[in-house]
C-alpha cells in the first residue's frame, strides 16, 4: 500500500468530498497506515484546504530564501579549488564560488566524497586503480602472503 503524503493526500480529499469529518478522516486513515499515517493536524489542515475548495495536493510553495539546486559547473569548480588547494577551508570556498557554507558543505561530502585528514581534502574512497597499486605494493613486500 502507498502511504506517501500524496497518497494519504489524496484520500483526504476523496472521504471530504463524500461528507466524512475530519476525526472520521483521521480514525480510518490511522487504522489503514498505522505508524505511517499523517498527523492529526496535518490531516484537519488539509481537510479545511479541501473543504474551503483547494483542489491541489502538492505542498504549497513557501516563503524564505530559495533553494539553490547545485549544478555541475558548481560542483566542478568546487572541486578545482580543493584540487588546487587542499587545505582550503568551506568558508573561504563559500566566499570565493558566494555560495553558502551549507551548500559547500554539502558538494564536498556528498557530490564529491570527501573528508578532511589533517586538515586536508581527501577522496573517501578510493578509486581502482589506487585499489590496484595498493595491492600491487603489498604483494611485492610479502605483506599479503
Amino acid at each position: 500500500m502507498d502511504s506517501s503524503r500524496s497518497a494519504q493526500s489524496a484520500v483526504i480529499q476523496f472521504l471530504s468530498a463524500e461528507g466524512e469529518h475530519a476525526s472520521q478522516i483521521y480514525c480510518r486513515m490511522k487504522k489503514v497506515y498505522g505508524e505511517q499515517c499523517l498527523a492529526r493536524c496535518t490531516i484537519f489542515r488539509w481537510y479545511q484546504r479541501y473543504e474551503a475548495g483547494s483542489v491541489n495536493i502538492k505542498d504549497l510553495p513557501r516563503p524564505g530564501q530559495m533553494h539553490v539546486v547545485t549544478n555541475s559547473a558548481t560542483i566542478s569548480a568546487v572541486a578545482d579549488l580543493i584540487r588546487r588547494n587542499r587545505r582550503i577551508t568551506t568558508h573561504e570556498i563559500g566566499v570565493e564560488l558566494s555560495i553558502s557554507k551549507g551548500t559547500v558543505h554539502h558538494i564536498i561530502h556528498k557530490k564529491l566524497g570527501y573528508g578532511k585528514v589533517c586538515a586536508q581534502w581527501v577522496p573517501k574512497h578510493l578509486s581502482e586503480n589506487q585499489k590496484t597499486a595498493r595491492t600491487g605494493v603489498c604483494l611485492t613486500q610479502q605483506f599479503l602472503h
